[in-house]
């Protein structure tokens, strides 16, 4: 009796020991990461870049693959969340992806997920070149005095580009008209053919425009300015309407996610490779040339950002009408 009571007990350590074992020795196969955006966009070429530099400190495969449709990349995050939370499935996803809720593709809140976000790119003011206007402030200005008198574009509704010039209205006390664009590059070409006279989008989609002079900036919606190789400094827009800091910056936050039930252990290794990833000289090279500005949040603080993103979106496109479900049925707060 005695003895099957020690092998009973000594099998249990022994099993114990293995578990612990397999846990810290993640990953011992390899990953799936998968994008819930098409090949060749923002999201898909940074999980590219950061998973292949992953991919070589843990000495496993990262094979990123595209699952794109539905709505906020819903598919793809459904189809990753279905699956074991053992660490080894990660969804690719950008800020976007937080209207998936409000637009009926996704029935839970973001905070299901933990995150690790690589960055993205900010949004820039810009204008044609044959503009009379050369800095933000006379832009604004003029705004002030006649209001809705200048038609600016940006993509969709609810958009982060939407959303900044929101922002950018509210913190300088003036009113656009707004004209809204499927995308970012017909609203850019809108702006280069004098459909609209002012465009919103990120540095890296203006930059080739920047440089070619087929667009001015005027003004970052950060509040830093920013240097731009062969352009020179885009001063922040931040200086003549310090308002703005109430409202911005809304930022991208393209990176990866696993579902919140995975293993802590194995979330804090993902997050411990992740950061030595950012630091290696191919991703900074990278993200310089690219204009990409790196976050590295994971843990808490990119919970915390995704809460914000999710409860600014969410809530911008049910007030606009262009959301299928209440934020509030989704215990999504007002922001």
């Amino acid at each position: 009796m005695k003895k099957g009571i020690f092998l009973t007990v000594a099998l249990v350590l022994v099993c114990a020991g293995l578990g612990f074992a397999a846990e810290k020795k993640y990953p011992v196969r390899d990953i799936t990461n998968t994008v819930v955006w098409a090949a060749g966009g923002g999201t898909d070429v940074c999980n590219r870049i950061v998973s292949g530099e992953m991919a070589k400190i843990f000495k496993v495969n990262i094979n990123v693959i595209n699952k794109t449709g539905g709505v906020g990349g819903s598919i793809g995050m459904n189809d990753v969340y279905s699956r074991p939370a053992d660490g080894y499935t990660w969804a690719g996803i950008s800020e976007s992806c937080v209207t998936a809720g409000v637009q009926g593709g996704w029935d839970k809140r973001m905070n299901v997920w933990d995150f690790f976000i690589i960055g993205g790119s900010p949004d820039v003011v810009s204008v044609a070149p044959s503009s009379p206007y050369k800095d933000i402030k006379e832009l604004m200005e003029d705004l002030k005095a006649k209001p809705g008198s200048i038609r600016a574009g940006a993509s969709a509704s609810g958009s982060i580009h939407h959303l900044n010039l929101l922002a950018l209205e509210k913190g300088a006390g003036a009113k656009f008209n707004y004209i809204p664009y499927p995308g970012s590059a017909p609203a850019q070409t809108a702006a280069m053919t004098g459909e609209v006279s002012v465009v919103i989008t990120s540095v890296a989609e203006q930059q080739q425009l920047i440089r070619a002079g087929k667009l001015r900036p005027l003004g970052m919606l950060t509040p830093e300015p920013f240097s731009m190789k062969d352009v020179g400094t885009i001063p922040s827009a931040f200086g003549p309407y310090p308002g703005l800091s109430k409202y911005l910056p809304i930022s991208q936050a393209i990176g990866m996610a696993v579902p919140a039930k995975v293993p802590d252990a194995v979330k804090k290794v993902i997050a411990d490779v992740f950061a030595q990833a950012l630091a290696t000289e191919t991703v900074k090279s990278w993200a310089v040339s690219n204009y990409y500005t790196l976050s590295g949040k994971t843990g808490k603080a990119a919970k915390d950002e995704f809460d914000k993103l999710e409860s600014l979106f969410g809530w911008t496109l049910w007030e606009l009408g262009a959301a299928k479900v209440s934020p509030e049925k989704l215990n999504i707060p007002k922001p």
